[in-house]
């Protein structure tokens, strides 16, 4: 039985989450950093893609079990951008701040109810590097795009992204609240009701 995962990032806000998701299962999430595992060239060209790679890579090294989370924010007046790029949407070495501000300053002429938007998550599972059949879940997240920041919770895109259903951003919901209602806590669902096979034969 796995006990133990090792998540294909070293993004400490992912790893909070997904260890709070894991929890009632008995599964230890650790980052790959705590393995000394560098991040994976990111060459493909969707999030199922950069999953697979990211995945295969801290199994690879690590002999582990790997879990991948790629996800990112799509902007409809972007043309889908940040896309799989969010999280190095303003350039390497840049942070939430400033992605947060290149996004803002991108729909400056964008009117209101034209900044529909979604954040994307694709997770795969892989028991071990060579595993043929990933596990492969995906959830999705629809949402507007704030004129400015709103919260202090989650991290990323959150402050700027409005959930209509819950009239706040979603940097203002609980941890609880976004478990249930964010792509992550989606794709995580998913993931709980299919990994069984996959725990039996890791």
């Amino acid at each position: 039985m796995i006990n133990k995962i090792v998540l294909a990032s070293g993004n400490r806000g992912k790893l909070k989450e997904f260890n709070e998701i894991f929890a009632p299962l008995q599964i230890d999430v650790m980052p790959q950093s705590d393995f000394a595992v560098q991040d994976a060239d990111e060459t493909g060209l969707s999030f199922v893609e950069n999953a697979i790679i990211k995945a295969r890579h801290a199994a690879r090294i690590t002999g582990l079990p790997a879990l991948a989370d790629d996800s990112g924010l799509e902007v409809d007046a972007l043309n889908g951008a940040p896309g799989i790029y969010s999280a190095r949407y303003a350039g390497a070495g840049c942070g939430d701040d400033e992605n947060n501000h290149k996004l803002l300053h991108a729909l400056e002429q964008v009117a209101p109810e034209q900044r529909s938007a979604r954040f994307q998550c694709v997770l795969v599972f892989m028991r071990h590097a060579e595993d043929p059949t990933p596990l492969i879940c995906q959830g999705s997240w629809e949402g507007m795009i704030l004129d400015a920041p709103r919260g202090h919770n989650g991290f990323g895109y959150d402050p700027l992204f409005f959930v209509p259903e819950l009239n706040c951003a979603s940097a203002e919901l609980t941890s609880e609240q976004k478990q249930k209602y964010s792509h992550r806590g989606k794709a995580v669902r998913q993931f709980i009701e299919q990994i069984g096979p996959w725990l039996k034969h890791a």
